[in-house]
């Protein structure tokens, strides 16, 4: 079928203004988490302005007020309108993509990483809500900036038709099934990340959110996230029967994608576990996170498999 080339052309260029934007935003994530002041410091301050002095010189303290929003968190609250205008782009791209090929916009590594990082992006825009953790967005847009460029430049591929044996139903359920878990794990392994810092002792990493907040955004992210991996395995086995006549080969990424599901099974196992919760907890997500990222580059630039010839799911 022909591919519309300026619809591929347009969807080229929201990618890219995409990635620009991630990359602006986490630097405002990044000088707010450098430049804010504790919170109790910021409440002193408004204490005392709301506060007068008597006439025999003693100071009578005032009505607390709200204090004025800093320019750190302005700068903070402009990095979250900027990422979801680069999700927006980026969403974007992927539906014209989609238009310009007619089929669903992840038949290769390009696409599939771009629905990855998207999933990424909104997983951390919704868990900001609900976590006070805003000032990490850098460490979170940081990864995905460098995973989109090098989607953009080493894994881009023109908008065309995909093979035959992608041409099933399957390419929509599978591929974004995993895709979209695997993005979402993302988030929890950056926050792994960071808990093992905080808790490593060091004065420099106190500007972190409390380690409690950072471990129970990456519990309940991954509790989300593990389900769904799990369908996208299944989905891929019955996929695999159908297009190859067997459910299981040991293929590189199969492989890779089974080790990473019992390491995230081991994370939620050990998070239950009175003696495994903190440290060791976070090590074994921290490894599933570096595995996440090892097979979507390593697994299908370096190896050979029956996945290679498309890199998708």
């Amino acid at each position: 079928m022909p591919v519309n080339t300026t619809l591929a052309t347009y969807s080229d260029w929201t990618y890219g203004a995409a990635v620009a934007i991630y990359f602006f935003a986490a630097v405002l994530y990044l000088c707010e988490a450098a430049f804010a002041r504790p919170a109790k410091t910021r409440e002193l301050a408004g204490a005392v302005a709301a506060g007068g002095t008597q006439a025999d010189g003693t100071w009578t303290p005032g009505r607390v007020t709200k204090p004025e929003r800093s320019r750190a968190e302005r700068l903070g609250r402009m990095g979250v309108a900027l990422t979801v205008l680069g999700a927006l782009l980026q969403a974007a791209s992927l539906v014209l993509r989609g238009f310009a090929t007619e089929r669903a916009p992840w038949g290769n590594m390009y696409e599939y990483g771009s629905l990855l990082t998207l999933a990424a992006v909104v997983t951390w825009l919704v868990l900001s809500r609900t976590f006070d953790v805003r000032k990490l967005g850098g460490f979170v847009l940081v990864p995905i900036v460098i995973l989109m460029f090098l989607g953009g430049t080493v894994l881009y591929a023109d908008a065309a038709p995909v093979q035959p044996a992608l041409q099933s139903y399957w390419l929509v359920v599978h591929v974004s099934v995993i895709s979209v878990s695997s993005g979402v794990l993302l988030v929890p392994g950056v926050a792994s990340v960071l808990y093992l810092l905080k808790t490593s002792g060091r004065a420099r990493f106190t500007r972190l959110p409390d380690a409690d907040v950072l471990d129970r955004l990456a519990y309940r992210s991954t509790v989300f996230a593990f389900p769904l991996f799990t369908i996208g395995i299944i989905c891929g086995a019955i996929w695999a029967e159908a297009a190859w006549g067997r459910f299981w080969g040991w293929d590189p990424k199969e492989t890779v994608a089974f080790v990473s599901w019992v390491v995230f099974a081991a994370y939620l196992h050990a998070r239950a576990t009175a003696g495994w919760r903190g440290r060791p907890a976070a090590w074994i997500n921290s490894l599933g996170f570096a595995l996440t990222v090892f097979n979507l580059f390593f697994i299908n630039l370096v190896t050979t498999g029956m996945h290679s010839y498309a890199g998708v799911g």
